[in-house]
């Protein structure tokens, strides 16, 4: 096999690298100067090719694809501020640790600092943002130079997926002729295009295999002892990819004796476990200082994942006298409040498993019960509010109605901190996602899109009016890659969270620079992209719509219209009641 010039050679090597590295979907954007790779990624049997014509929700369709499986979705673009809108996903991907792997197409060297028509520097173009860069060389028809290139795929995608996983970029130069134009002479006869010099031509030019970083047996029992306690805690942020295991964590909450708060991203809220693990989620609504003044400190906390997304239990910990352990398996300071005594390298799932295994006693059972009555008054005023319309009853009945399995993607601003303190801890198996690690609120319907792609889950995405103006034009990923999902939109007309700040209280920057309503209509989006839309303005409303919109085929948007300002005053009243209920 040969190819007609040495750019189709280029690029078939590296499509046929992705494949042999288990890639299996790619995600292109159109333009020239990537004409070669995305040929070459087109025509692979093995590859299948997602179009999205917008390179910045490209980026997030491929994060949240990534989120959710926990597996790289190369990203391919032409030359110049393609590449520059990449950035924010990026940026997300770093923070967050989803392995993502960027392909951009470039001038040849001498174009670059030349004025040269769409001929930006794209040299480390993301800075330390991603874990990994080359410059690859121009296309070279010569089995050494096959060889690299081979090695640096493999590189590439082992580096993104690996500990801690996140965003590589490869900048990949081309001259023309970009299209598989025969070139006679350019590249000979007799090479073998994939350079596989015996090897299986199943299997990657180069195999990794990864460790999982462990304890000793010495540290892992000095730890057990430590743990071996009266009161701790377990407190599980936002999961990395593919998330966290439940059966190893309530092995260690068994063994330990330890409640286990759970962020509604650590994967451990939702799911089967939750029957015999003493998983609290409601947290968010009791604990302060009202209630917990009262209580004893705990003696240990164990933390895993990233940062909790509650402020108040970020807050507790902060003031709390006790042994704080952050585990992390990359070895990453993730803690803000700098309240950590402790800093173990492991991975969370092998340790949680050994630990259950070796901890002595079983913790007290009426330090459980404090915490499993606090989470039973937070559920009790947060149902006695059903018919209410607030935002967060909104989250509630999303997470009440939806089908086992299912994926719920949430938004940052609002939708994600009504998920953390109205997403009761339940048995169905609810894969929740959101992007915590800028908390950014761009890309969020690319995102949840990509998620759908990578599941077979009925997906519903939960989003704020302003979040869903920004990435209105990531709905064209409905028709395009072939997914489906429920988009409810809470529509508050503008920034309802600085409803939060002290900014409030100054008006006229208050609603003209920060709350910002828009009076946006946004049911000619549904006309645009193809989409079911209904509007609805009470919480009944909210529950027929939703049912109907699970029981039809096809990708539908519904908007409830609410108000900001009653929604923070519901919130505000309902935590009284619940600390009411504890303090009396």
């Amino acid at each position: 096999m040969t190819a007609p010039n040495r750019n189709t050679l280029w690029g078939r090597a590296i499509a046929a690298e992705l494949a042999r590295s288990g890639v299996r979907t790619v995600c292109v954007s159109p333009g020239s100067r990537s004409t070669p790779l995305t040929v070459a990624v087109d025509d692979h049997e093995e590859l299948q090719t997602i179009s999205a014509l917008d390179e910045r929700s490209a980026g997030y369709f491929a994060l949240g694809r990534a989120r959710r499986t926990g597996e790289v979705t190369p990203l391919i673009c032409t030359s110049g501020t393609a590449a520059a809108n990449y950035h924010p996903a990026v940026v997300e991907a770093n923070q967050a640790r989803v392995p993502l792997l960027l392909l951009t197409a470039d001038r040849p060297p001498e174009l670059r600092d030349s004025g040269a028509n769409q001929t930006v520097d794209q040299e480390k173009l993301y800075g330390d943002a991603v874990r990994w860069y080359k410059d690859l060389p121009e296309p070279a028809p010569r089995e050494r130079a096959l060889r690299s290139l081979r090695t640096d795929i493999c590189r590439a995608v082992g580096t993104a997926e690996g500990t801690p996983a996140g965003p590589v970029h490869l900048n990949v130069p081309f001259r023309k002729p970009l299209e598989p134009t025969p070139v006679e002479g350019d590249v000979p006869t007799d090479l073998d295009p994939l350079a596989a010099l015996g090897r299986d031509e199943e299997t990657p030019f180069v195999r990794r295999t990864s460790g999982e970083p462990q304890l000793d047996d010495r540290d892992l029992r000095q730890l057990a002892e430590t743990l071996s306690i009266d009161r701790g805690l377990l407190v599980a942020g936002p999961a990395d990819p593919p998330g966290l295991d439940p059966e190893a964590v309530t092995a260690f909450a068994h063994a330990s004796g330890f409640p286990i708060l759970a962020d509604p991203l650590s994967g451990l809220r939702f799911g089967g476990h939750t029957r015999v693990a003493p998983v609290i989620g409601g947290y968010d609504g009791f604990v302060n200082t009202a209630v917990t003044e009262a209580w004893p400190d705990p003696e240990v906390v164990v933390r895993l994942g990233a940062s909790p997304t509650s402020k108040p239990l970020r807050k507790y910990l902060a003031g709390v006298d006790a042994r704080q352990v952050v585990v992390d398996p990359a070895g990453a300071w993730r803690e803000a409040e700098f309240t950590a005594s402790d800093l173990v390298v492991a991975d969370p799932d092998r340790l949680c498993g050994q630990l259950a295994q070796v901890i002595r006693g079983g913790g007290a059972a009426e330090w459980r019960d404090r915490w499993e009555t606090a989470e039973a008054a937070q559920q009790a005023v947060s149902e006695a509010a059903a018919d209410r319309l607030f935002e967060g009853g909104i989250v509630a009945d999303v997470v009440a109605g939806l089908p086992d399995p299912a994926t719920l993607v949430v938004s940052n601003s609002m939708p994600v901190r009504d998920l953390d303190r109205f997403g009761a801890a339940g048995t169905t198996s609810i894969t929740a996602l959101g992007n915590r690690g800028a908390s950014g609120i761009d890309g969020i319907v690319s995102t949840a899109l990509g998620a759908a792609h990578g599941t077979t889950d009925d997906v519903t995405l939960v989003i704020g009016d302003l979040a869903f103006y920004h990435d209105l034009n990531g709905l064209l990923a409905v028709g395009r890659a072939e997914v489906d999902a429920t988009v409810v939109v809470i529509n508050n007309d503008g920034g309802g969270i600085f409803h939060k700040l002290p900014i409030e209280n100054f008006e006229p920057p208050f609603t003209r620079q920060f709350k910002t309503p828009h009076g946006l209509d946004f049911e000619p989006a549904g006309e645009l992209y193809g989409l079911g839309f209904s509007r609805v303005e009470s919480r009944e409303g909210f529950r027929e719509a939703y049912a109907a919109a699970a029981d039809r085929e096809g990708s539908e948007i519904i908007e409830v219209v609410v108000d900001a300002e009653d929604s923070h005053a519901i919130r505000d009243e309902l935590q009284a009641e619940t600390v009411g209920k504890l303090i009396e």
